[in-house]
């Protein structure tokens, strides 16, 4: 069987799913699964990606995902890689945790959005044990079911890394009558049932006629149309300049004393650069006279620094604020 393709450009949506190698378990107690939601959050925060919803089985994951810069692909490789570590370390083990490759399906967000987020935060009454159930008592499993971000769709309970407003949007907002709305619409899934495995294309695409046929356009038979998200460069969601200038304005120091390798602002600056700017490792890498791999290696141990050091937390939270005037 061919491998399904694996199509990126920024914006795109996701429906990623991975299992455990030979449907083995990846957690085997609470402490597993509160690790592997603090790394996930860690890594959403260092590949600049929006988790919409999520939900943890006992030997696999659902996440639903935007990429603001079309990164996937590091984005995942560097989350399975931390876990897996962390389960091996753990438990004395070596190998695969998880059986081949994430399976990813591209959403088309205009259409299918909502529907792929009800489809994930339904999986815990999909199981087996589940079958007998009644509705009433399978939407209560799930409104105590803690390792799902459904939670914060049906009431104020929020967690900060997942971002409810776009799907929370086709139903009136986060508000009172958003969230019950989309409760309502959770009640009437688990009566009448909610599959999408029918509406994927080629175990890759998951959209209406339109989308597909874009997809294929661009993707597929290589047509280059130069003002696809697939065709050209990564979308700069601040000019550099602009950048560089509330930097400056917020530290109060020059971006050419920011650049020195002992600057506690460096690696943060090289992170702001990635996640607004939208520039490559390689394109920040010029700017502070570096290779790309020591980009990317900084901007992972931003995240542990930030969480030691309050003040350069605060100073990087006011650069963002500004920057999102």
């Amino acid at each position: 069987m061919a491998r399904p393709l694996r199509i990126q450009y920024p914006g795109a949506v996701y429906h990623v799913t991975s299992r455990g190698n030979e449907r083995r378990e990846i957690f085997r107690e609470d402490k597993d699964r509160q690790q592997f939601v603090h790394m996930l959050s860690k890594s959403l925060k260092i590949y600049a990606v929006k988790l919409r919803s999520y939900v943890l089985m006992n030997n696999h994951y659902h996440f639903l995902v935007e990429t603001p810069l079309g990164n996937l692909g590091e984005f995942m490789r560097h989350f399975n890689v931390s876990y897996t570590g962390f389960y091996n370390r753990k438990y004395t083990r070596s190998g695969h945790l998880y059986q081949g490759r994430y399976t990813s399906i591209l959403v088309d967000k205009d259409e299918y959005l909502s529907i792929v987020s009800r489809y994930i935060h339904l999986n815990p009454v999909r199981v087996e044990s589940m079958r007998s159930k009644t509705s009433e008592e399978k939407f209560k499993y799930l409104e105590e079911y803690q390792w799902s971000s459904l939670v914060g769709y049906i009431s104020k309970r929020k967690e900060k890394m997942v971002d409810y407003g776009l799907v929370l949007s086709e139903y009136g907002g986060d508000t009172a009558g958003g969230r019950g709305e989309y409760k309502k619409r959770i009640i009437q899934d688990i009566s009448e049932g909610l599959e999408i495995k029918k509406d994927i294309l080629g175990q890759s695409i998951l959209g209406n006629d339109k989308f597909i046929s874009w997809v294929k356009n661009i993707f597929v038979k290589g047509t280059e149309d130069r003002e696809s998200p697939g065709h050209r460069e990564l979308k700069r969601y601040r000019a550099e300049e602009d950048i560089v200038r509330v930097i400056e304005k917020v530290s109060g120091e020059s971006f050419d004393a920011i650049r020195t390798s002992r600057h506690r602002l460096r690696t943060a600056a090289m992170d702001i650069l990635y996640r607004v700017g939208g520039l490559k490792g390689i394109e920040i890498g010029r700017i502070f006279n570096v290779d790309y791999s020591t980009v990317s290696q900084g901007r992972k141990r931003l995240v542990e620094k930030m969480e030691r050091d309050g003040n350069l937390r605060s100073l990087v939270e006011r650069i963002e604020e500004e920057l999102s005037k």
